[in-house]
């Protein structure tokens, strides 16, 4: 699917609070970690020493960023470049892999201390910063940018900020002048922020572009043509929204020496072309630099990139998506657990990766790659993907009972989606099942089999993770989200034990996650064992670039895609 992040999945996330990120429980942290150089797992490659700057990439986008202004936007697109002009606190190692799930200390000295059992986070703020514009950054502009961010007010704010900080919701419904559990001391740098409840995934909230510091006094509406200076790598600058914008190195950032955060090396000319074509032979015959990764290469073109853009192209994996098939267990065929082991063992991942073309890498595991707890093929049955048995799937269909019960299957009208659930319905024909394809326009497709309403049986789905944490990426096979809103549970999933795992898991911070990493693996064969989702695997995006570009030094971040501080010319 094009575009940004579904709201209705982050809200959601941060939404089930009970039962996933923010369960009951705290950190049991009781210091901070001081930052340096070799501590951030940072894998990226120096750019090429050949590099000037005020040299100049020319970036391709599919879908328009929804905002430039960090306050305003919760975008996939948007957050690519955020990140990079509002440094959070802290934020994400700038590594490809597992290493770019780091947090590291941003703006701040080390990573918080947390408190009063999960309740208070402390931070200082690094001594001379500056904004963009050279403006010093004091803890209060800390202050105002969360003030800003619940006044916009920020997609985010409700379920990160409001709900999360003593005080915050009065101060976005206009009962209070500030926010009671927010202080920032000028003097000091010193920042306390005091939640409500504790919430394991706070870090991670800190790390967002919208909280990337901004100076007090901007305006409290958003500003998309020209947004507030901010603290990072790059500035903006030539802003046209949904059509162009530049990206320059900030002059101020080398000057700062922030560990483990580089400087941008070349501007960046970003353009928007929704026309996927014209995008993908744009960069194809180096008249562009750099194509969109969250967008597809259309599948006419592909054998032609292959061949021509040898030593520039190739699909990447993120390790943030797993695509799969939810299967809804609130009514037949598949509130039986035999009717959903028949789809399971019928599926063949080698005919899955080959009607992908190379924009899947099968896998069994729900879990993707990036998040703390994956295990690579840990929930395949015989640890390998499917090999596909029609013979014993026709058995347990028999078994079930529900032979000839007629199945709809949902589908996106792009590729290769469409081709996966073709084959998919014809599969479930072929093992007893009398199913039909539904297909749904790409644009409207999260939001209708989303609907509570209609409730479709099965078909395709995709969770992309917004923090790199197993509870917040398990909220699709928990009970506990069923009753919120965008139906991110798709298959209505209910099942005691896996809720009661669920919130245990949920009560372990952010920097604490490699601890209960096998928690997470127990519960992805748990999920595997009872066939509440059949896994296709996970998704690649394109990282292909001009011959202008120097490849090896690209890093492409898990959370972020494009990371435009390793951009550098031949």
């Amino acid at each position: 699917m094009r575009g940004g992040r579904s709201l209705a999945l982050i809200a959601l996330l941060a939404g089930a609070s009970s039962l996933t990120l923010a369960a009951c429980g705290g950190s049991s942290r009781t210091s901070g970690k001081s930052s340096s150089a070799s501590a951030t797992g940072s894998q990226s490659s120096a750019p090429s020493a050949s590099t000037t700057i005020g040299a100049a990439v020319t970036l391709l986008y599919g879908t328009a960023p929804q905002s430039l202004d960090p306050g305003s936007d919760e975008s996939t697109q948007g957050a690519e470049i955020n990140w990079l002009v509002d440094t959070g606190l802290i934020t994400y190692a700038h590594a490809a892999g597992v290493a770019g799930t780091r947090l590291i200390p941003g703006l701040a000295t080390t990573l918080p201390v947390v408190s009063d059992g999960g309740k208070t986070y402390t931070v200082t703020l690094r001594r001379g910063l500056v904004f963009s514009n050279g403006q010093p950054v004091t803890a209060g502009d800390f202050a105002y940018t969360v003030e800003r961010a619940l006044k916009i007010p920020w997609p985010g704010a409700r379920e990160f900020i409001a709900s999360r900080i003593q005080g915050a919701s009065a101060f976005a419904n206009g009962e209070a002048g500030s926010i009671s559990g927010l202080t920032a001391d000028d003097a000091t740098g010193k920042i306390v922020i005091r939640l409500t409840a504790p919430y394991a995934a706070f870090d991670y909230v800190l790390a967002l572009p919208a909280l990337g510091i901004i100076p007090a006094g901007t305006p409290l509406k958003a500003q998309p043509s020209d947004p507030p200076p901010g603290v990072g790598p790059y500035k903006l600058t030539n802003i046209v929204p949904n059509v162009s914008f530049t990206a320059v190195p900030n002059p101020y950032w080398a000057q700062m020496a922030i560990p483990g955060i580089p400087a941008g090396h070349v501007s960046v000319e970003a353009r928007i072309d929704p026309d996927g074509h014209d995008d993908a032979v744009a960069v194809l015959d180096n008249s562009a630099d750099l194509f969109d990764w969250a967008d597809a290469i259309p599948r006419s073109l592909l054998a032609r990139v292959r061949s021509q853009a040898s030593g520039r192209f190739r699909f990447a994996d993120l390790g943030r998506t797993t695509a799969y098939i939810f299967l809804s267990t609130y009514s037949k065929p598949f509130d039986s657990q035999l009717a959903r082991e028949a789809v399971v063992t019928a599926l063949n991942h080698d005919v899955i990766a080959r009607l992908g073309s190379g924009a899947l890498i099968p896998a069994c595991s729900f879990l993707p790659p990036a998040i703390t707890g994956h295990a690579t093929n840990a929930a395949c049955p015989h640890g390998v993907p499917y090999a596909g048995s029609l013979a014993r799937a026709i058995a347990l269909v028999r078994r079930s009972g529900l032979q000839g019960y007629p199945v709809t299957v949902s589908s996106e009208a792009g590729t290769p989606v469409r081709q996966w659930m073709t084959y998919y319905t014809r599969l479930l024909s072929s093992i007893g099942f009398r199913a039909v394809l539904k297909v749904i326009p790409d644009v409207t497709y999260a939001a209708t089999i989303g609907n509570p309403a209609l409730r479709p049986p099965t078909g395709y789905a995709q969770r992309t993770m917004d923090f790199p944490d197993p509870t917040g990426f398990y909220v699709a096979p928990d009970g506990g989200s069923i009753a919120k809103a965008g139906r991110v549970n798709l298959g209505e999933v209910n099942d005691p034990y896996l809720n009661a795992a669920l919130a245990k898991l949920g009560s372990t911070s952010a920097v604490d996650l490699p601890s209960i990493a096998s928690q997470s693996r127990s519960i992805d064969r748990y999920i595997a064992n009872m066939a509440y989702v059949a896994v296709l695997g996970y998704r690649t995006v394109p990282e292909f670039t001009s011959d202008r570009i120097d490849y090896a030094a690209i890093v492409m971040q898990p959370e972020y895609g494009w990371d435009w501080t390793s951009f550098a010319l031949r």
